[in-house]
């Protein structure tokens, strides 16, 4: 996401700026009006200066100026895509962000995946999902690459919608990605999981589980129970759960941990069988015992950001805040 080296450099860029801010869009607006040359450096000083609606307008002129000059000339380009939508995102201004990556006049200037990606994100943490979902397929009309974030992002859209048609490009998207080598996140196949385990397709959700290469998180192992129930494996579900509450006693083993949301689940399709349910009852106790319950919900866990593996920084429940507005910026799928 880079939105702290952003905000940063929108500081440096605002203090070293000779002359004012005003002077500056004045110069621009008077080279718009004369039909002069926008240089690069130009449009990249005044992204990083736009702080209100009024000044993304002139952002955006100058934006399809800059394009309209410089399209056949884009191979190896400063790419300004991304640094427009991290402006977007900290201004909250998603609507000018998906009007803009869907202009048909700005084709090549949201040519990299980072662009959807941001976008993808911003609308997904308002719950605009069918405005994200508009947003991934742009993408894939416009033929850009996806990244390992692209597709947890989309897998994670199409989960959110949970319908028929979600769950169809779901699966074509994964079976595309197949097809063409690229790896996928252990996090967005639990996206999948999640969606095939929704609309009944427990088969799928099985067989995308069993090609997880390391099925060893918290959302894996309440998935695979989630699965078991689905499948009536119950006498198979109870041996999971009692291996997880009696297995290794050493603090210096990880434990398994189960939502408390999908062991209520466990409860109630095992409350017709006593045996099973006398069992239940007891594992249930151990496991609250040994503090491998969670409140957290199977979705809450799927939608969970991991630690940036850079910085460690914990974003769980964490809400960002600009340095320049002091304005929120909601916990989002992606790192910081």
């Amino acid at each position: 996401m880079k939105l702290k080296e952003f905000q940063h450099k929108k500081v440096a860029i605002a203090y070293n700026l000779p002359g004012t801010k005003e002077t500056y869009f004045r110069n621009l607006e008077e080279k718009l009006t004369q039909n002069k040359l926008i240089l690069k450096d130009e449009l990249r000083t005044l992204l990083h200066l736009c702080q209100s609606q009024e000044d993304m307008e002139l952002a955006k002129n100058v934006i399809h100026r800059y394009h309209a000059e410089n399209r056949n000339f884009t191979l190896g380009e400063y790419k300004f895509g991304p640094v427009f939508m991290r402006l977007c995102y900290e201004m909250n201004l998603e609507e000018s962000a998906v009007e803009l990556i869907k202009d048909q006049h700005l084709h090549g200037f949201f040519s990299d995946s980072t662009s959807f990606n941001i976008l993808m994100d911003m609308l997904f943490i308002k719950g605009k999902y069918e405005n994200a979902l508009e947003v991934l397929i742009e993408m894939k009309n416009q033929d850009v690459k996806f990244t390992q974030d692209s597709y947890v992002l989309a897998f994670a859209i199409c989960y959110k919608l949970n319908s028929p048609e979600s769950f169809k490009m779901c699966t074509s998207l994964r079976e595309d990605a197949l097809i063409k080598g690229d790896i996928l996140s252990r996090r967005a196949s639990c996206f999948a999981v999640a969606l095939a385990l929704n609309q009944n397709e427990v088969a799928k959700a099985a067989s995308i589980f069993s090609q997880i290469m390391n099925p060893e998180s918290i959302t894996c192992t309440n998935l695979n129970i989630m699965i078991h129930i689905q499948s009536n494996m119950l006498e198979p579900l109870i041996e999971i759960l009692q291996g997880a509450a009696e297995g290794n006693l050493s603090r210096f083993v990880k434990r398994h941990e189960f939502s408390e949301e999908v062991l209520a689940k466990v409860k109630e399709k095992v409350k017709d069988v006593p045996t099973l349910a006398a069992r239940f009852d007891e594992i249930y106790g151990k496991l609250h015992m040994h503090g491998q319950v969670t409140s957290y919900t199977l979705d809450a866990l799927l939608c969970h950001t991991p630690r940036d593996k850079k910085s460690h920084v914990p974003v769980l429940n964490r809400r960002r805040v600009s340095q320049r507005t002091l304005q929120p910026l909601s916990q989002s799928l992606l790192v910081e």
